[in-house]
């Protein structure tokens, strides 16, 4: 198969992160393109996440959604409003990595290990549990949808919340429905027509995939998934081919690497 017909991978991540998986995976010589079925935002109300800098003293711990989140929200730091000695939970590398970035001090981020099974809230909860006591307040730092609606799972909320903590929510972000124009529908037909590898970090993302091209058939499409939540979503919606791959850097970079 010659490398114009190679079918590659299709990488639906929000922009930013979705150039940075390209850019890794073509150094590992994957042919792969960006076509990001979530996008990002500031959130409109900024005295919101203003009052919310204001109670990070109170806090033992905020806890970031995601590298957006991390980068939304220290945007949106006021001018002598500090998070000293507060502690960052996360729930995977990406937002880790943010986290350093923007100068978090590294002994005071809690994060699943990096060999974990999975990156999610169940493991980072195994971390943090003994760390937090009751009457204590955690921040979580998340997105809302396009209606200002906090967006994502609870879990961990409720899980904090039954174990007596108090659960502080800052919207830092707003998750949207891409516009598509022309250029992406045809790059998705195309992508399609060559079975091209779908690769999901969320099920948002496979959901506004559907709204974005409605009665298009999934049945001969092959998706790659990073959760076992991913994986199932993209069966209940007829995918006709789904993998649930580690969702350790290096190991999905060899496994993506191995199909295609």
């Amino acid at each position: 198969m010659g490398q114009a017909e190679h079918p590659g991978v299709m990488v639906t991540r929000p922009l930013e992160q979705a150039q940075h998986w390209v850019s890794l995976l073509q150094q590992a010589g994957v042919q792969a393109q960006a076509l990001p079925l979530i996008d990002i935002a500031p959130a409109p109300d900024r005295a919101s996440m203003k009052q919310a800098w204001h109670s990070v003293p109170d806090c033992v711990a905020l806890m970031f959604v995601s590298a957006n989140a991390v980068e939304m929200f220290m945007d949106g730091q006021p001018s002598g409003h500090l998070a000293a000695g507060v502690r960052a939970w996360v729930t995977g590398p990406g937002t880790r990595s943010a986290l350093r970035r923007r100068g978090w001090p590294e002994d005071l981020i809690d994060a699943p290990p990096a060999d974990a099974a999975q990156f999610d809230s169940e493991a980072l909860w195994s971390q943090v549990a003994t760390s937090v006591k009751p009457g204590e307040k955690v921040m979580i730092v998340r997105g809302a949808d396009s209606q200002g609606v906090p967006a994502g799972r609870d879990w961990l909320a409720l899980t904090l919340e039954n174990a007596g903590v108090q659960v502080l929510v800052c919207v830092a972000y707003v998750r949207q429905l891409p516009v598509w124009g022309l250029e992406q529908r045809q790059q998705t037909r195309l992508a399609l027509q060559r079975g091209a590898w779908w690769l999901f970090g969320s099920s948002e993302a496979a959901r506004n995939l559907v709204t974005l091209e409605p009665g298009q058939s999934w049945d001969g499409a092959r998706a790659l998934a990073t959760h076992p939540r991913i994986a199932r979503c993209l069966r209940d919606m007829g995918w006709g081919q789904v993998l649930e791959l580690a969702p350790q850097r290096a190991a999905l970079i060899e496994s993506i690497k191995s199909l295609v």
